[in-house]
């Protein structure tokens, strides 16, 4: 499974989010210390960034390549500040293609989307269900194969079906909508997720055969001062906090934290 990594606050380099701590997301793709399945996360990575300017897309830098051995992304990471990232490093499930299409974050429109955990069987049981169920448009916006991006696209299609619905909103539709698809195809879904407008975020921690995926959020740590950083496993010593098992956290513009259950 892979590892995740997002941070909203204060703007700051990538390479002191990336690199600049002893158990770091590049750390994290050799070494993880709390992965359910695999060993390491050498199947690609991604990370992406908004401009301080509001209405630009966010950017996005993806490769196929293991996140060590990657020679650009050290020095870009010293040259780029956000003040909103997330970012992932690659264990890809049995029979995924290693491609760049199915690398994340998934961005759509100002949207950007991360995803640890899988639906089992995914190819074999929700593959077509899911399908179904989007519109036109997102239904050809799918490029990849993987089940992250299609908990995505079940996610924006829930966004174009009611425009007045929140981010945690239609996360918690999305989720609820796995559970009955999981149930109704006899799987399991494990459905660790991060989406940001580049205003906020918006993480789950959710699975339908506990104990799910781990998931850690830290607030206004003394190295990252007004800010909040959720991470698959802690960066470094700190007040981490471990999410509550099927729960949505929401991370607005202030800093502030919401909890709730799903």
């Amino acid at each position: 499974m892979c590892r995740l990594l997002a941070y909203l606050g204060s703007p700051v380099s990538l390479e002191k989010l990336l690199y600049n701590h002893e158990h770091s997301l590049i750390t994290q793709s050799y070494q993880p210390q709390e992965m359910m399945s695999g060993t390491v996360n050498a199947d690609g990575f991604g990370v992406a960034w908004y401009h301080a300017q509001k209405d630009t897309e966010p950017f996005t830098y993806r490769s196929t390549l293991p996140i060590w051995n990657d020679v650009n992304l050290p020095s870009l990471s010293r040259y780029v500040e956000s003040g909103c990232v997330v970012s992932y490093v690659r264990s890809a499930t049995l029979g995924q293609a290693l491609d760049i299409s199915n690398c994340q974050p998934f961005k759509y429109r100002r949207l950007l989307f991360i995803h640890n955990g899988k639906i089992d069987q995914f190819r074999q049981t929700l593959y077509r269900p899911i399908r179904s169920l989007l519109n036109d448009e997102i239904y050809q916006w799918v490029q990849g194969t993987t089940d992250s991006e299609h908990i995505f696209a079940l996610l924006i299609n829930e966004l174009l079906l009611h425009p007045g619905k929140s981010l945690e909103q239609a996360m918690h539709l999305t989720l609820l909508k796995l559970k009955e698809l999981v149930e109704c195809h006899d799987t399991y879904t494990y459905a660790n997720l991060v989406i940001s407008d580049g205003n906020r975020l918006v993480a789950s921690r959710f699975g339908t055969k506990p104990p799910s995926p781990s998931l850690y959020w830290l607030q206004n740590d003394a190295n990252f001062s007004n800010s909040v950083i959720i991470a698959s496993e802690p960066l470094f010593k700190g007040n981490w906090n471990s999410f509550p098992e099927n729960s949505i956290l929401s991370v607005r513009e202030d800093c502030d934290i919401r909890i709730e259950q799903i």
